[in-house]
C-alpha cells in the first residue's frame, strides 16, 4: 500500500513537468514553423492596381461560370476549376479538356492569388494574364503540346476573342454589368475587362482557417499529436526548403528529379516543363512547386496526374527531391500534417447568366 502511494505521489508530481515539457517542445516546434509559413489572411488581398468593388466582383463570378466564353461556347473557367472539388477537376489526365488543352494536371484555383506565377512552367505572372491566356478554349486550337506552350493559332485566336466580345455585346446583362464595372471607359465590354474581372473574383477564392493556421497561431489543440509530428518531419527531412511561405508552396520551381529520376509516367521525357519559357537549359525539366494548401482535395497528384494516392506521392517526392527514403510511419505522419492544411472552403452562390435576346 505504501508503495502504491508513493509511485502515485510520484507520477502526480511529474504531471506537470511533463506538461511544461510538452508545452515547451509545441512551443519550439512553432518557433521554427513560423520561420517557414505563414497563415492565410481571413480577407482576400488586393490585386496590384485594381479596386475589387461589387460591380467587378459580380461581373467576375458571372464571367468565371459562362461557358460562352469559350471558343467552342460549352467549357468555363469552372469546368476544369470545380470550386466543389478543391479548385480542381478531380479527373486523372487521360482525357477530357484537360488533356486536349494542357497535356498537364490542372492546378487549384483556390489560393492561387498567393502564387509568385501561373501554370506548371510559370509563363504567366499574375491571376488577370492566366485568365486573358486560358479563357479562349479552343481544343482545336490548342492541343496537348510537351515541349512548349500552348500550340495557339494567333490569329485565331484573334478571331475568337472577337468572336467572344459581339457574342457578349448582344447580351444585354453583360453590357449593363460591364457598364456597371466600369463606368469610366466609354467601352468597357472589352477583353482585358474580361480578364480583371475574373481575377478579381479568383483572388476571393481564398481557404483561411485550416487547422494548421490556428496551430501557427498559437492554438495548441488545432492540430493532432500526429499532425504535429508530421509537420517537424516536414521541416526536418527538408520538404519545407521548397514548400513554404503562405500558400505552402507556389514560389519557386524545381528540378523533377533532383536526387533520382522519376518513374517515366510521372516525368515524361518530352515535357521539358518550364525550359519551354525561359530556353534555359539549368530550367529543363523544373517545374512550379506547387501550393499544398488543401492537398489532399486536389488529387491526382503531380504535372501529369499520375496518382491520386497522397502518401504515395509524399513518398515519391522524398526520394526523388530529397533523397530520403522515408517509413511508412513517417509518411503517413507527414500525410496527417498535410491534411491540416485543409482551410475553410468558398461558399459561393451560382449566378444567374445572363439570356441571349438574338
Amino acid at each position: 500500500m505504501r508503495l502504491s502511494l508513493i509511485a502515485s505521489l510520484v507520477a502526480a508530481l511529474s504531471m506537470p513537468a511533463l506538461a511544461a515539457g510538452s508545452a515547451l517542445a509545441d512551443a519550439a516546434l512553432r518557433d521554427q514553423a513560423k520561420g517557414l509559413f505563414e497563415p492565410l489572411p481571413q480577407t482576400p488581398p488586393a490585386l496590384p492596381g485594381e479596386t475589387a468593388t461589387p460591380e467587378k466582383l459580380a461581373l467576375g463570378k458571372m464571367l468565371f461560370f459562362e461557358p460562352r466564353l469559350s471558343d467552342t461556347r460549352d467549357m468555363s473557367c469552372a469546368a476544369c476549376h470545380n470550386l466543389s472539388m478543391g479548385g480542381v477537376d478531380g479527373g486523372a489526365l487521360s482525357g477530357g479538356h484537360n488533356a486536349q488543352l494542357a497535356g498537364r494536371e490542372v492546378q487549384t484555383v483556390l489560393n492561387a492569388v498567393f502564387n509568385k506565377s501561373q501554370y506548371w512552367d510559370g509563363r504567366n505572372t499574375d491571376l488577370k494574364d492566366q485568365v486573358v491566356n486560358s479563357v479562349m478554349a479552343n481544343p482545336k486550337a490548342m492541343l496537348k503540346t510537351r515541349g512548349g506552350p500552348m500550340a495557339i493559332n494567333p490569329v485565331e485566336h484573334a478571331a475568337a476573342k472577337q468572336r467572344t466580345i459581339e457574342q457578349l455585346k448582344t447580351i444585354p446583362g453583360y453590357v449593363d454589368a460591364f457598364s456597371k464595372a466600369f463606368p469610366d471607359q466609354p467601352d468597357p465590354l472589352n477583353y482585358e475587362n474580361i480578364g480583371r474581372a475574373i481575377a478579381l473574383f479568383e483572388a476571393t477564392l481564398i481557404t483561411p482557417d485550416a487547422p494548421f493556421d490556428r496551430w501557427l497561431k498559437g492554438d495548441d489543440a488545432a492540430l493532432t499529436d500526429d499532425q504535429k509530428a508530421g509537420a517537424r518531419l516536414f521541416m526536418e527531412k527538408g520538404c519545407a526548403g521548397c514548400h513554404n511561405g503562405v500558400n505552402i508552396g507556389g514560389a519557386s520551381f524545381a528540378k523533377f528529379g533532383v536526387v533520382a529520376p522519376p518513374p517515366a509516367d510521372y516525368l515524361p521525357a518530352d515535357d521539358w516543363g518550364r525550359f519551354a519559357v525561359t530556353k534555359n537549359i539549368a530550367d529543363k525539366y523544373a517545374f512550379k512547386v506547387p501550393s499544398l494548401r488543401n492537398v489532399e482535395l486536389t488529387a491526382p497528384y503531380f504535372h501529369t496526374g499520375a496518382t491520386f494516392d497522397l502518401k504515395h506521392a509524399v513518398t515519391v517526392m522524398g526520394e526523388t527531391q530529397l533523397g530520403q527514403k522515408l517509413t511508412d510511419d513517417e509518411a503517413t505522419k507527414i500525410v496527417a500534417f498535410l491534411k491540416s492544411l485543409t482551410g475553410k472552403q468558398p461558399e459561393v452562390v451560382l449566378p444567374i447568366l445572363p439570356p441571349r435576346t438574338r
